[in-house]
């Protein structure tokens, strides 16, 4: 694992590509705008930092408050406890072969970790794993307030039966109730999003009214989606937010006006490595282990393949470029005009004008569809700063599924 903020003066020219790259003056940007909207809401922001893994950029997002943090896996749990952070939401289902891992880290790192459930059972096969074990966690149960995925109903007898499991288990204690609209990364349009946000707010606050009115206490009604924490209109009745994806954001928000291309701080680093006039692309060594083959901002937009191609230097997208293609670790690149004209001279002058701005050697950079996805497999970020070539810093991330092991 990378250490943490290690000073760098190394130029992009000099970095083994593919390389992640993250611009931290875009990335400040970000955390500071959704501190300051969650504020105005009277909420808490407890962000989700599956998206980064990086305790660095979770030290930027939390500044300024409590410190708490959501994660999707125990290594993600792990890392952030080791690193500081002491106030974890799992915001995964919980399963009982979790539970061991789970309760070390408490242990070890004295974190205060909050499960999550939306079934009788689960609730009852966590907590006879957490009796033996000696430990405790906090839970919530988890709404559907629409995304389909998982939770129970505000309105499901089922919510007043796993607060019940929980309550007798002697090893869970009921926290409250969560929500995640993820059905909102498929709305199109900033008012279908702001309906989808008071369907998520109105459904988590119907859940803890009914639990508050059958005699369990509620303390947290957590909300969270990027698209929904952007156009929420109103929080009433809401502890929490927990969005995740705005500390970089990416093409597939920008797609929909969550943000802009120069709100996203994530890219990807790549030397160009060929010109293949037949097929009429220029190769790149990042592919789609690196790039990842996430399309999700085609719903909403055209023309930007697998992702758009910027100059080393700049987030800036080149006129009609983009991945068109990916193979595991070949990326290639098409001009989407490059039959200007209609006519084949059009068409060459279209190609050899590509193959000039893009010469074998150079580096290029590409904006993703979906940061979180892209981000996962690496293990470093390489910092950067604005427009320039020079990287200041590498910071360290989680990865995988797993703790590290005791003592490690």
């Amino acid at each position: 694992m990378v250490a943490l903020t290690q000073p760098s003066h190394t130029a992009l020219s000099e970095l083994v590509t593919p390389a992640l790259l993250l611009d931290s003056a875009v990335l400040e940007r970000n955390c500071d705008a959704m501190a300051q909207r969650a504020a105005r809401h009277g909420v808490a922001l407890r962000p989700h930092l599956k998206t980064s893994k990086s305790a660095d950029v979770a030290r930027l997002a939390t500044r300024g408050h409590s410190g708490a943090i959501t994660v999707s896996t125990v290594a993600e749990a792990d890392y952030f406890a080791r690193h500081g952070f002491d106030d974890l939401t799992y915001a995964v289902g919980i399963s009982a072969g979790k539970i061991e891992a789970l309760h070390r880290i408490q242990r070890v790192h004295g974190a205060r970790l909050t499960l999550l459930a939306d079934r009788v059972e689960a609730v009852r096969a966590a907590a006879a794993r957490a009796r033996a074990l000696g430990a405790r966690f906090r839970l919530l149960v988890e709404i559907d307030t629409g995304g389909g995925r998982g939770g129970v109903a505000p309105g499901d007898d089922a919510l007043l039966a796993i607060a019940g499991e929980a309550q007798r288990s002697g090893s869970l204690t009921l926290a409250g109730v969560l929500t995640h609209a993820g059905h909102s990364y498929h709305a199109n349009g900033l008012a279908a999003i702001r309906d989808i946000a008071e369907a998520e707010r109105a459904g988590a606050v119907q859940a803890a009214e009914r639990l508050r009115a059958a005699g369990f206490a509620v303390e947290v009604v957590s909300v969270g989606a990027t698209p929904t924490a952007v156009c929420a209109q109103r929080l009433d009745g809401v502890t929490e937010m927990r969005p995740g994806v705005y500390t970089f954001f990416d093409l597939d928000q920008a797609a929909r006006g969550i943000c802009g291309i120069e709100d996203i701080a994530l890219s990807v680093l790549a030397t160009v490595i060929g010109h293949n006039p037949r097929s009429r692309r220029v190769l790149i060594d990042a592919g789609g282990l690196a790039l990842s083959k996430d399309e999700s901002a085609a719903e909403f937009r055209d023309g930007l393949g697998f992702g758009l191609v910027c100059h080393a230097g700049n987030t800036r997208p080149l006129p009609g470029l983009c991945v068109a293609e990916l193979h595991q670790e070949h990326g290639l690149i098409a001009c989407e005009d490059e039959g200007a004209g209609g006519t084949a001279t059009g068409a060459n002058e279209a190609l050899q004008a590509m193959f000039d701005a893009l010469p074998i050697g150079s580096r290029v950079r590409i904006l993703p569809h979906h940061a979180c996805m892209t981000a996962a497999p690496y293990d470093r970020y390489h910092v950067v700063r604005g427009t320039g070539t020079q990287v200041h810093a590498v910071w360290g991330k989680a990865s995988g599924w797993h703790a590290a092991e005791h003592g490690a």
